[in-house]
């Protein structure tokens, strides 16, 4: 019986490195029976096309404009079926140091056909890396939420977040035009992105530069007397808490 081949989706900017790994995966088709099914030239093409392909595993440049190939396989962990992952780099020791401590297999430019095969033959049969472990690899927080949407995925610039509030086990997150729900923690939220945003409330980060004043409350308001917070873009005032004001304030003036 001929196996089935493996659906493989390349993701690298420059296109002579797409090219290569063609050539290199052709010659490793018989050994290991492979189609591409897919290419692109930066994470966000990659994201749009990719859930259609349905691949089985992605192979993925590190170092890409826009968006860097470990944001964009933390995206991945949004669809119904995330293809398993192995990045290609020509980064220095740190950033390999962080994929093996993460157990994250990754290649070396220039790639030779040996290792592309165990890495691939390795990600079949590991399938998709957690997030957990991504994150933990990351350099630096992401430039995008990304939200599952009809089989889709939708990306968020972090930049057009006003504020994200945790509401059961999902996370809100308000633009100036729509709400999101994603499913994250608030408190890993706060810890990836606690330069652009303050906690104003147990259950609520607002991002900084959306603070346009503040106002009191009174006991009718539901909160008791306060402060609530305005934003610019939003008609909403947000409650800021006993416990959060004192900070929130000197963030604010500082």
């Amino acid at each position: 019986m001929t196996p089935t081949p493996l659906r493989i989706f390349l993701v690298d900017d420059e296109a002579p490195a797409r090219s290569r790994l063609r050539e290199l995966l052709g010659d490793l088709a018989a050994e290991l029976p492979n189609e591409v099914v897919g290419e692109a030239a930066n994470g966000q093409e990659g994201l749009a096309l990719l859930p259609a392909a349905a691949p089985d595993v992605v192979l993925v440049d590190i170092q890409m404009p826009q968006m860097n190939g470990m944001e964009f396989a933390r995206h991945l962990a949004h669809l119904a079926r995330p293809p398993a992952v192995v990045f290609v780099t020509a980064h220095d020791q740190y950033a390999i140091e962080a994929f093996e401590v993460n157990a994250l297999d990754y290649l070396l430019k220039p790639v030779r056909a040996p290792r592309l095969a165990a890495a691939l033959g390795k990600a079949a049969a590991g399938g998709p890396a957690s997030p957990e472990a991504l994150a933990r690899a990351s350099h630096g927080p992401r430039r995008y939420l990304s939200v599952g949407e009809r089989g889709r995925i939708l990306l968020v610039p972090v930049a057009d977040v006003l504020y994200m509030k945790a509401e059961l086990k999902y996370v809100t997150l308000r633009t100036s035009a729509r709400e999101h729900l994603i499913e994250e923690s608030l408190t890993s939220l706060e810890q990836e992105f606690g330069a652009l945003f303050v906690r104003v409330h147990r259950n609520c980060l607002v991002a900084r530069r959306a603070i346009r004043g503040f106002e009191r409350t009174t006991a009718e308001d539901g909160e008791g007397a306060g402060w609530a917070v305005l934003l610019h873009g939003c008609d909403e005032r947000l409650p800021v808490s006993r416990r959060q004001w004192a900070a929130v304030k000197a963030i604010v003036n500082g």
